[in-house]
């Protein structure tokens, strides 16, 4: 089964591209320039909500991780 119809594997997938965005941005910053088009876009976009709700990221990363450690089903 794909990512797109697990939604727990769909969110794990998201989180994953927000946070490598995020770190790839605060070590490259010029590499997702907002003024980009095309896929560069929405990688920047990944970086940005990264970057503002980083609380709110850190905390679904726990959630996601402690979910796995217990075995959902």
């Amino acid at each position: 089964m794909t990512a797109i119809f697990n939604f727990q594997s769909l969110l794990s997938v998201l989180l994953l591209t927000v946070c490598t965005c995020t770190y790839i941005h605060r070590q490259f910053p010029a590499l997702f320039d907002k003024r980009k088009e095309g896929v560069t876009t929405v990688f920047w976009k990944c970086a940005r909500i990264g970057e503002r709700a980083s609380p709110y990221i850190s905390l679904f990363c726990v959630f996601m991780a402690l979910r796995l450690m217990l075995g959902s089903s």
